[in-house]
Parts: structure tokens; sequence; C-alpha cells
């Protein structure tokens, strides 16, 4: 049986928060379930045409992450609690978020992706992968 395709975990390159987030999934994730690119990459543009999006029209939402997984893919709070989920031990229980209608989730997502910049800051560029994780960035 051949191995799943890896999830993707599709980031803002320019945002401090994501990249912290980024940061936070390498540390909790040894197996490498989850593989990255930014949004702002040709690799991260390519994917989101393969799922019908223009790379112009995510820029334009308050969208810091997105998750592909199985083919499919998760946006907002929703794609936060599956990447949680998939980071197992007691990160799963995050699933207990799914208690909370998805409108609350989502407005509360979108209400810090909107202030995202101004609380964390942004950089000028994407930030590069040491060699050790480069295998892990699409």
């Amino acid at each position: 049986m051949p191995n799943p395709a890896p999830d993707i975990i599709l980031f803002d390159g320019v945002c401090n928060l994501c990249n912290g987030f980024v940061q936070f999934v390498i540390r909790h994730d040894p197996a490498g379930r989850f593989r990255f690119a930014a949004l702002q990459s040709e690799a991260g543009r390519v994917l989101l045409l393969a799922q019908g999006l223009a790379p112009a029209a995510v820029a334009a939402e308050p969208e810091s992450v997105l998750l592909l997984s199985g083919g499919r893919l998760y946006s907002h709070s929703a794609a936060v609690l599956r990447i949680a989920e998939g980071l197992g031990g007691g990160w799963r229980l995050a699933a207990l978020g799914r208690a909370l209608p998805a409108a609350w989730r989502d407005a509360v997502y979108r209400f810090v992706a909107r202030h995202r910049y101004r609380w964390f800051g942004r950089q000028q560029s994407c930030m590069l992968p040491t060699p050790a994780l480069k295998t892990r960035f699409l």
C-alpha cells in the first residue's frame, strides 16, 4: 500500500505569527507528517490553483493558515483544529473546539488574522528553512 500524501500547511510566509505557528508544528511533529509551503511561494501558488483558488483572492482574505489534507482544503479554524489534532498526543484535545459553532470559531480566527501584522509584525521576505528542515518545505 503506497504512503498517503503528506498533509501540507500553506501559511503566510511574511507573517511573524504564522512563522511562529510553523515552528510550533515542526517542534511537535517529530514524525514529519506535515509539509509546508508559503502562500507567496511558487509551490503555494501552484497548490492554490490546483484547488481552484486564485492566489490573489486568497491574499485579499485574512487567511494565514490553510491545510491541504487528503485532497481537501481546510481553512480558518477548521485548518488549525485539524493541524493540532494531527500532532497527536494531548494536542488531539483540540477536537473539543469543534463543540463551538464554526461561525464563532471562524470569527475569532478572522479577528486575529486581520490584526496579526499589527500585533506580531511581519518580515520583508519569507523565512528560509534550515538545511535540516529544507525537505519539509515545498
